[in-house]
């Protein structure tokens, strides 16, 4: 599988993320021409070589010719790429990432989505940036990417809104629940499009995964600093048998509420973006029968999840703490039968299948519809895989 991680110690822009493709084999040529489908007017991109504190980087530089600076909205945005000529997949993507910028910028400015009108982010090389990150890293046939801790900046940094403090509000919003740092190295080394496209595409951030590295590529900043302003990238290829991740586990003990209520809450939970939520019966002190409630999920659900917890039990605290999960690596296929198609789900240890669990919702749906018994449904599924 062929991955990447990005190496933040200098932090992370728009355009240090396409210098760090263009260094890594992307051809800025084809770039130009899938960027083309945008038809957002005349501009022009450069890669260039610089050198950043003794460090070869790519430079990628967007020029708008347009004389007016135009600010839109996250509709006028959705519309530029609706209207594009872009695969339906690449626009969705880059879709999902201006929505996470809207959505900080709303709860920054105290207003809706809809009503967030971008400044800089609205302009086109922003558009580009994103645009161009998500096309780079699908022509690289990048599977997966990790990402280490981001190094902030520090001091303040002018907007046209004003002056603000190392990291931007919005930046800030956008990279809640991942792991971040300063070493006091005054400049706004996090954007938010860096931040939303790295929020949005990484599967992991932390250390390193298990990989052999093949091309290391190297996305200049604009500023010369004290260090060398680069983004470093590596790209190679994964050599764990197993995939690996870090998520919350929420827990708290109850003994003043019915265990029937425990029902309705795990259901609330699941909704809500939980892994998994489920109760185990214990003994408490006094010798009080009680039950653990114990919630797993993903970092950035944690805050929204706990308030469900308040909401549907009696509990008054909550135990709260990271774990290290390794797991089988997972794929979803669907398969033809004689009671229709039914997805599966195959784990598989490196490249031995160790699991195959059809899909219940697709198996009890089709055994209500030609009025089987459920066990037969599976074991069709069973027998067409194995076979």
């Amino acid at each position: 599988m062929k991955i990447l991680y990005f190496d933040c110690f200098s932090g992370i822009s728009g355009d240090m993320i396409l210098g760090a493709l263009s260094d890594l084999g992307l051809d800025i040529n084809f770039l130009k021409k899938e960027l083309l489908k945008l038809n957002i007017g005349n501009c022009k991109i450069e890669a260039k070589k610089v050198i950043r504190k003794g460090i070869t980087a790519t430079k990628v530089d967007i020029t708008d010719s347009s004389k007016h600076h135009h600010e839109r909205n996250i509709k006028e945005i959705f519309l530029i790429i609706d209207n594009s000529k872009l695969e339906i997949g690449i626009k969705n993507k880059i879709k999902k990432i201006f929505l996470r910028i809207a959505d900080a910028e709303s709860k920054v400015h105290n207003t809706t989505i809809d009503k967030v009108h971008f400044h800089e982010i609205g302009a086109i090389d922003t558009i580009i940036d994103v645009s161009g990150a998500i096309i780079g890293l699908e022509k690289l046939g990048i599977k997966r990417i990790f990402c280490s801790k981001l190094n902030l900046g520090a001091g303040f940094v002018e907007f046209s809104h004003g002056k603000f403090p190392v990291p931007a509000p919005a930046t800030a919003e956008i990279l809640k629940g991942i792991p971040v740092y300063h070493n006091n190295v005054m400049a706004e080394l996090v954007t938010p499009t860096g931040a939303a496209i790295i929020r949005e595409m990484a599967y992991d951030f932390g250390e390193m995964p298990d990989m052999v590295v093949e091309k290391i590529g190297y996305g200049a900043g604009t500023k010369d600093l004290v260090h060398p302003n680069v983004l470093r990238v590596y790209s190679g290829r994964s050599v764990s048998l197993y995939d690996k991740d870090i998520i919350n586990v929420i827990e708290t003990n109850i003994d003043d509420m019915d265990l029937q209520l425990a029902e309705p809450a795990i259901k609330r939970l699941m909704e809500n973006g939980a892994l998994d939520a489920f109760v185990s019966n214990i003994l408490m002190k006094k010798s009080r029968r009680g039950f653990l409630l114990t919630v797993l999920c993903r970092i950035e659900d944690a805050k929204k999840l706990e308030e469900v917890i308040f909401d549907e039990t009696t509990t008054i605290g909550l135990r709260i703490y990271q774990v290290k999960r390794e797991k089988l690596r997972r794929e979803i296929k669907s398969i033809k039968t004689k009671y229709g198609p039914i997805r599966i789900k195959i784990s598989k240890f490196g490249t031995e299948v160790k699991n195959i669990k059809p899909e219940f919702e697709d198996c009890k749906k089709s055994s209500e519809k030609f009025k089987v018994p459920l066990r037969e449904v599976y074991r069709e599924v069973n027998e067409l895989y194995t076979s």
